[in-house]
């Protein structure tokens, strides 16, 4: 594989595009959907107030669930990717972005990269810029169900909530779970198939259940 076959077109009226439709006909099916579908993806961010910046791409519409009371931000060339076709890993469901509660702040950076899976926001999630989270992934802010059993009769929606911050340049692992209270440092590598239920220095890699450090990336 040359250097060329790493990097996506700049351009897809380059022929960098024109050859890889050829060779690839199935990222040409891909674009086509993706363009076909921009209204429709713009459209869903307008209706329900999700603040998204230039250049985002979604390949199958996401599901967006937004309280009208909260705040939910995405940076510039955000990329989701929903449909089952867009990425070889094939997400088992679309993207699902979710502010719960009333005063909820769901804020995503910029070249953010997901495919499939869930953000889900009752109090407070933060992901920087350049994070990439793999395929069906979740990342949520809360327990959405008490540990008492009592409680869980009574209240049974109000479980324990602390924020979540995902710094710059994390890459998530396919089939991972960040729960409550974690802190994700820069540059940190989570591996497939983690629960992180504690916080994670920067540049490390992390995997497991839980997730616990191996090793320096550097």
């Amino acid at each position: 594989m040359t250097d060329r076959d790493k990097t996506p077109p700049d351009s897809l009226l380059s022929w960098q595009a024109i050859r890889l439709a050829f060779e690839t006909p199935w990222k040409a099916r891909n674009e086509i959907e993706r363009l076909l579908l921009i209204p429709f993806a713009w459209l869903g961010f307008r209706v329900i107030g999700v603040q998204i910046d230039k250049g985002w791409k979604c390949y199958g519409l996401p599901i967006l669930q937004k309280h009208r009371d909260s705040q939910l931000t995405i940076g510039s060339n955000a990329n989701l990717r929903s449909s089952a076709r867009s990425n070889p890993l094939g997400p088992n469901r679309p993207c699902i972005l979710t502010t719960r509660q009333r005063g909820a702040i769901l804020t995503i950076g910029d070249n953010f990269g997901m495919t499939g899976g869930s953000i889900i926001c009752e109090e407070h999630v933060t992901i920087g810029n350049r994070v990439f989270m793999g395929a069906n992934s979740i990342i949520t802010d809360t327990d959405f169900h008490p540990l008492d059993a009592q409680q869980r009769h009574t209240t049974p929606l109000d479980g324990q909530t602390a924020p979540v911050v995902i710094e710059d340049d994390v890459f998530i692992g396919m089939q991972s779970l960040i729960l409550k209270g974690v802190t994700i440092g820069a540059g940190s590598v989570i591996g497939a198939g983690s629960v992180v239920t504690r916080d994670i220095p920067a540049g490390v890699i992390a995997a497991g259940n839980p997730a616990t450090v191996i090793r320096d990336i550097l």
